[in-house]
């Protein structure tokens, strides 16, 4: 076989960074080949001098990208702006070989980049206008177009760029300073420089540039003031510091070391008397200061920097030599008035003081005190003369006696002082009223206490001295029922124990209120007094007295009975009276004997008796019942009655000629509520039955020659009475002082209870009347 070269360059032109497997051309077409026959005449690509970054498809006979091509790493050198890859096409049967030239052409993948991304630039602040200074430029792999075009500066007052074009067409810029620059206002300078390459679209890089202005000796020291006042003590001791003057200098460097030093200006005086340190302007004492011989001293001193071309600065300095505080002042009292009464009035002058300081000026002014929570005052009388005056009202009770202290203190820097104590005391004047722990005093005592038992004490106090405080009791005379209260209390004028002089009784007398008085011994006297009150406290001394069923002293009540009686009937009431008061006076009932126990209750509370069956044949005909009457106390006092009914076969008669007085209960005690559930209880037949048989009962004719047999409900009574006289409201005392009276005039006493339940109704009954009791309430006899 033979090889047939062809020489004809077929040149295609690809974009760098393709995309693997991306069709360059169709080169079977382009070089006339029969599409089908590729594979079997083995088609190949050979890349002349480099890598194999394109291949053919033997099927199609496509050229494509085998590796993605960078085409600045395919030309790395920029010489030209071409870039070709050479490839040799070969196919067998017969051989054949075709030059092919594949052109990469640049895409803008770079950015421009500077080699140093930072610049520093040393440029001096005498630096005229316009100085140009050279930058480094960016780099651009990229080639044409999309290389670096251009450059932009920070924005700057002080400098901006100008931008150079090189023989190769490279671009690059200068710094140019457009104004004056100055150190001492702005050191360094921070620019930003930012290369732009012509690429669509376009990339940038950047760089920092540096500038550090270099110092020039452009600024003269100067001092913080240009005159400096100060002071200094007598007898400072030698190398003790006046002033540390400061001077500052804007330079930099040696530029800006000081030396300081005293002018031609300054006397060899000053010079002998104060040193200058060189190094940092301090000025000390060199000699022992008089303020006697000498008083200000005055010098200029010069500040010089170490430049090429020295500057200087002055300034003033004046010392004042001041007279040191080194005498102390004195106080001396001129008089002082002690003791003094507590009632002195305000601005009364107690004492006389003096002062003086023998130094001059602020040291030979003195100021004199005395403590603040004094109840006194300084007043200035005359030059360095002072008074001393009350100005608070005095109270020895509170404050007995005062430690003045009198303190003076110059003006001096720093301030001597001298103080002495003066001792006060105050006489007690009678201006306190005696008190009383309390102002009410209530005292309680039993009856039936001994007499002169004492009852208390009732001590006053008062904060007085002597006899201001010397104390003296009374009994304010005060008459209760004819009767002074000095004939029933006394005491004790000494220390004010108080006594009772009598028994008492509180059945007659339960309090008393009087006044008592502490008087003092002074002059004048002053006096308080306080009330007490006395209560009796009430003993279980009296017994319970039974007042009905009446009866003579040691008889035996009797009393009738029908053996038709009902069950529950009202048989008797027991009422017992006790002078005592609250619980003594509470009186329970209970029988003591019966002759049944199955026949008659007693309600322990009201004095009840009733029965708790009907008669019987079997029982007996006389029943005899024993009732004790018992208080509350302790011991619990009582009293018995002995009550003997009898039963008999009679019923009660005429009604209608019996008076009916209802006595005054309250409507809702226990007999009513009783009457109202009995009442209620009963069917409308029977009420008309017992009405018909009441009205026949009532028809009978009456008897003129005798009364009608008493009775009392279905209780048969053996005295007849009708309630007359007078109704009364009292206490329990009262009532029995009545019961006892009326009893002697030959009347029995009847005590109801009112709604409250506090007081009582007593009715006085007149002998050998009758009462008929038709309610079913209580008994209105006794």
């Amino acid at each position: 076989t033979s090889l047939e070269v062809v020489t004809t360059i077929t040149h295609y032109s690809v974009p760098e960074e393709m995309e693997e497997g991306a069709v360059v051309a169709n080169l079977a077409t382009d070089l006339g080949l029969d599409i089908k026959t590729l594979k079997k005449r083995q088609m190949r690509i050979d890349v002349v001098g480099n890598k194999k970054y394109l291949d053919i498809n033997k099927d199609t006979g496509e050229l494509f990208i085998l590796e993605r091509i960078d085409r600045e790493l395919l030309c790395p050198l920029k010489t030209s702006t071409y870039c070709f890859l050479k490839l040799d096409a070969t196919i067998e049967n017969p051989v054949r070989m075709f030059n092919i030239e594949v052109e990469i052409t640049d895409i803008n993948d770079n950015a421009p980049h500077f080699r140093r991304g930072t610049m520093h630039l040393d440029i001096s602040e005498s630096s005229p206008v316009g100085e140009r200074f050279s930058l480094n430029n960016a780099v651009d792999p990229d080639v044409g177009t999309n290389s670096v075009k251009d450059y932009h500066l920070s924005v700057s007052e002080y400098f901006q760029i100008e931008i150079q074009t090189g023989r190769d067409g490279s671009k690059f810029a200068d710094l140019v300073l457009k104004q004056a620059l100055d150190r001492e206002q702005q050191a360094v300078h921070n620019l930003i420089l930012t290369a732009v390459d012509g690429g669509v679209p376009t990339r940038t890089g950047t760089a920092s540039i540096i500038v550090r202005v270099l110092d020039v000796n452009d600024n003269a020291p100067s001092f913080d003031e240009e005159k400096y006042v100060v002071n200094v003590l007598e007898n400072s001791p030698i190398g003790s510091l006046v002033i540390k003057l400061n001077a500052t200098d804007l330079d930099e460097g040696s530029n800006s070391d000081l030396v300081y030093s005293y002018s031609l200006y300054t006397s060899e005086r000053t010079q002998n008397m104060f040193t200058l340190n060189p190094d940092n302007g301090e000025i000390r004492v060199k000699e022992m200061i008089n303020y006697e011989d000498f008083k200000i001293y005055e010098m200029e001193v010069i500040a010089s920097d170490k430049g090429p071309n020295p500057l200087s600065g002055q300034c003033k300095v004046t010392i004042q030599v001041t007279d040191m505080n080194d005498n102390h002042p004195d106080i001396s009292i001129k008089s002082f008035q002690s003791p003094i009464k507590e009632n002195e009035p305000i601005d009364t002058v107690i004492a006389v003081v003096s002062v003086n300081d023998k130094d001059s000026g602020n040291n030979g002014m003195v100021d004199l005190s005395v403590p603040p929570n004094l109840p006194f005052k300084l007043r200035q009388s005359s030059d360095n003369y002072y008074e001393l005056v009350v100005s608070e009202p005095l109270d020895r009770e509170k404050v007995p006696e005062y430690d003045i202290t009198f303190t003076v203190t110059d003006r001096g820097s720093p301030p001597l002082s001298d103080n002495e104590t003066m001792t006060l005391e105050l006489l007690d004047v009678n201006d306190n009223v005696p008190q009383f722990p309390q102002s009410f005093y209530t005292i309680r005592v039993p009856e039936n206490n001994a007499p002169g038992a004492l009852l208390g004490s009732l001590t006053a106090f008062d904060p007085d001295l002597h006899e201001n405080q010397y104390l003296v009791y009374f009994i304010l005379e005060k008459e209760v029922a004819n009767t002074s209260m000095s004939m029933l209390f006394s005491i004790n004028p000494e220390n004010g124990n108080l006594y009772a002089l009598k028994t008492f009784d509180y059945e007659i007398e339960k309090e008393f209120l009087f006044h008592i008085e502490a008087r003092d011994s002074g002059s004048a006297p002053l006096s308080s007094n306080v009330t007490v009150h006395i209560i009796i406290m009430d003993q279980n001394d009296n017994a319970p007295v039974i007042v009905s069923p009446w009866r003579a002293h040691g008889s035996v009540v009797e009393e009738k009975i029908p053996r038709s009686t009902d069950k529950g009937s009202l048989v008797a009431k027991v009422i017992a009276l006790d002078t005592d008061s609250v619980h003594n006076s509470r009186i329970t009932y209970q029988f003591l004997q019966v002759t049944d126990a199955t026949l008659f209750s007693l309600d322990q509370y009201n004095g009840e008796i009733r029965t708790m069956r009907m008669f019987s044949y079997r029982d007996p005909r006389h029943q005899q019942l024993v009732v004790v009457a018992k208080d509350n106390g302790q011991p619990s006092l009582s009293a018995t009655v002995t009550i003997k009914l009898s039963t008999v076969e009679t019923a009660v008669k005429h009604y209608s000629d019996m008076t009916e007085v209802p006595l005054e209960y309250d409507i809702f005690s226990d007999l009513n509520l009783y009457l109202v559930i009995g009442l209620g209880s009963v069917s409308f037949l029977l009420l008309i039955t017992i009405l018909v048989t009441i009205v026949l009962k009532c028809q009978k004719p009456k008897s003129s020659s005798k009364a009608p047999p008493p009775c009392r409900n279905s209780v048969i009574s053996e005295r007849n009475s009708t309630i007359a006289d007078s109704t009364l409201v009292s206490n329990d005392a009262y009532w029995y002082s009545l019961f006892l009276a009326e009893t002697r005039k030959g009347k029995l006493v009847v005590r109801q209870p009112v709604p409250k339940g506090s007081r009582y109704i007593v009715s006085s009954i007149p002998r050998g009347t009758g009462v008929t009791d038709t309610s079913g309430s209580a008994p209105s006899t006794l």
